[in-house]
């Protein structure tokens, strides 16, 4: 995940000097650091955004965040923004912990630091992401994956340490994944926190959190959608529209983008898409439609980013991979020959025997 946000902001730089940065305009650097070293070893009273049961409405209430222990850093929010992931926990999904303070997308400026934080400092730009990276396990080291076996993704709503940082009137809050954005202040693990540049457009960068570099990583790094080739994309939310930036940095020839709503159209261009179906206007399959559009052939790659399970199966039918199953068969028999398919096995020439039942 790191690797990937980093990926993006080095191709979105805005090159703007941080001075002239609004947000830096109406905090003003001195008086942050000011408040930052007042504070750093005290409790900190602060407004968020609270969901108190599943399905309830969330309320902006005043909480308490504690200072940063060990490994850890407590985060000044500057801009956060909302995932369906952040609606789906707030309903209960997977687990039923309330209160907490959703969010997982945002923005900040480090206030303090606890001990063992070597590559962060107070004002800091950071932006959280849900998995860490220790950069020093198997699977940091390998290239291949984000999955941390140090820092995983955290379902618990509670620090690594089994407690956390928030509460209100006393009661403990739950953080969602490892950070909780929706919230003046938040407590995360240094290794879960991606420090930016200072040129990124701050009121954009929440938005690298989650869906969007995932999707980008998608074409990237997991799938390394080579140039000149095609592509398909099931679903033009935020992790889709990812998808077609990933694939046209990569240079594919031919994007294709897939989605009910018309409005997409425009948006998906803007992103590098090639070509534009909408499903509901057919009664087609969409595997049939991009083979269409493809003069039968079908697309070099496939990513279906709805979620939508029936969908994964149609994602898979607009490629163009062919398995010669046919050519495996080499004998058939029926049921009541079932004795003979062992004496066709022992045979050199037979690959597989088909039982006729």
């Amino acid at each position: 995940m790191k690797m990937h946000i980093r990926s993006i902001l080095s191709s979105y730089l805005t090159r703007k000097p941080i001075s002239k940065s609004p947000i830096f305009r109406s905090l003003g650097q001195n008086h942050f650091f000011t408040n930052s070293n007042s504070r750093s070893n005290q409790v900190i009273t602060c407004k968020a955004a609270v969901c108190w049961g599943a399905g309830e409405a969330v309320k902006v209430e005043e909480i308490q965040v504690e200072p940063p222990k060990s490994s850890e850093v407590r985060v000044k929010m500057l801009y956060a923004s909302i995932c369906h992931t952040d609606i789906l926990y707030c309903s209960g999904f997977p687990l039923p912990l309330f209160p907490r303070i959703p969010g997982h997308e945002g923005v900040g400026m480090v206030e303090s630091v606890g001990e063992n934080v070597i590559a962060l400092k107070e004002g800091d730009l950071v932006i959280p992401t849900y998995l860490g990276e220790c950069g020093e396990c198997e699977n940091c080291r390998s290239g291949k994956t984000n999955l941390c076996l140090e820092h995983p993704l955290t379902l618990n709503g509670l620090m690594l340490d089994g407690t956390s940082r928030m509460s209100i009137r006393g009661q403990r809050l739950y953080h969602l994944f490892s950070c909780s954005t929706w919230a003046e202040y938040m407590v995360v693990n240094a290794n879960y926190l991606v420090k930016i540049d200072s040129r990124i457009g701050l009121s954009e960068a929440s938005f690298l959190s989650c869906g969007f570099s995932t999707g980008y990583g998608a074409a990237w790094k997991a799938a390394k959608v080579e140039k000149g080739s095609s592509v398909a994309v099931l679903g033009l939310g935020a992790v889709g529209l990812g998808v077609l930036e990933g694939a046209r940095n990569q240079g594919a020839a031919r994007i294709i983008g897939i989605d009910k709503n018309e409005r997409r159209h425009e948006m998906g261009k803007a992103f590098g898409m090639t070509d534009f179906i909408n499903p509901s206007k057919s009664n087609k399959p969409i595997s049939e439609l991009v083979h269409e559009l493809t003069r039968g052939e079908g697309v070099d790659y496939s990513f279906e980013c709805t979620g939508i399970q029936s969908l994964i199966n149609e994602a898979l039918q607009t490629t163009k991979v062919e398995i010669r199953l046919d050519d495996l068969l080499t004998h058939e028999i029926q049921l009541e020959e079932i004795k003979k398919a062992y004496e066709l096995l022992k045979q050199p020439d037979c690959v597989k025997v088909l039982i006729k039942i």
